[in-house]
């Protein structure tokens, strides 16, 4: 009898150990991955556990979670419960974010050009050529726009970014757009990989515009677009419209918090939003219980970091509802 006891302890000790030891990596979505890079800083300094995260696009999160090359994927293309159910994962979201029009046009300063809807889709379509076409110029009566051609900067990998963004389009125009994770695009177009890829693009090529994360045009300072949205009204990409938008999210663990959020309701709501999601493969419980503790930390003690990157918080009803499914699943 005591000898059991003591398998039993050391077993528990053997595991207690591997929880505060064995570091897990993750890798997909460039979304988040300012938002993961600054709460695996903190997690790190609280605990001294370490969670490595590689922003290699959603596309290639997906792939390697599928093919088990990592212990968790980020992924902003949520995927529906026929797939999660074929590749054997489980799926929570971690933060909602937003997606902005940024721009370099010399002499036109952040958050001074609007676009429409139709401007937008006119120029991601290809329509619209040119900086001083009509749809621009006149709803931008105060601004000097150039006689100068768009460059569009989009992303070369498989991107959730994009998905999300292509989702928007296919709301406002739908001959022209599908939701993709790689689209053809129609328009005069330069590619780079990642979000960071593309910040970079747009900062290096003047008279272009592009689809970033909101805390990348923070980080490099970069010039973004008043965006129409559904109820007509022009929005600047700020913290609270986000906030406005993430009210229309939700969320139910009966289909895996399976969402897409962009173009939400709201008078008061920038319209172009994206929740970001985890994926995890169901037969690795030991080392799922490391992923959760980490995203529980983030949930718990991350609300502030988020927002001072310009990310929203998941409300307290769906951290709740995520720590409900973790424990029904056995990884909490």
């Amino acid at each position: 009898m005591k000898i059991k006891k003591v398998i039993s302890l050391l077993g528990i000790v053997s595991l207690v150990s591997f929880l505060n030891a064995a570091e897990i990596n993750g890798r997909g979505a460039s979304f988040p991955a300012p938002l993961y890079k600054a709460w695996i800083s903190a997690y790190n300094k609280a605990t001294g556990q370490q969670v490595n995260y590689t922003p290699t696009g959603s596309g290639d999160g997906i792939k390697s979670i599928k093919k088990r090359m990592v212990d968790f994927a980020g992924s902003d293309k949520p995927l529906k419960p026929k797939k999660l159910k074929k590749y054997k994962l489980y799926m929570f979201p971690t933060v909602i974010g937003s997606i902005v029009l940024a721009y370099n046009l010399p002499g036109i300063k952040d958050g001074e050009l609007k676009l429409s809807q139709k401007a937008i889709a006119g120029i991601f379509s290809g329509k619209i050529k040119y900086w001083d076409d009509k749809e621009l110029s006149s709803v931008n009566p105060d601004l000097k726009l150039p006689h100068q051609p768009i460059t569009v900067a989009v992303r070369a990998d498989k991107s959730g970014t994009t998905f999300n963004f292509t989702y928007y389009l296919s709301k406002i125009d739908s001959d022209d757009f599908k939701p993709s994770k790689k689209p053809r695009w129609k328009a005069n177009v330069i590619a780079g990989k990642s979000n960071s890829g593309v910040s970079a693009n747009i900062q290096q090529t003047k008279y272009s515009i592009g689809y970033i994360e909101y805390s990348y045009k923070q980080k490099l300072g970069l010039a973004a677009a008043q965006v129409q949205n559904k109820a007509g009204k022009y929005i600047l990409p700020t913290l609270q419209s986000f906030q406005e938008a993430a009210k229309y999210a939700k969320w139910s663990p009966k289909n895996d918090f399976y969402a897409i959020i962009a173009y939400p309701d709201g008078e008061k709501s920038y319209p172009i939003v994206a929740a970001t999601f985890i994926l995890l493969p169901q037969e690795k419980n030991d080392t799922n219980k490391l992923v959760t503790k980490f995203f529980d930390f983030a949930y718990s003690d991350g609300d502030k970091i988020a927002t001072d990157l310009g990310y929203v918080p998941l409300p307290k009803e769906t951290k709740d509802m995520v720590r409900k499914y973790w424990e029904e699943k056995g990884i909490k």
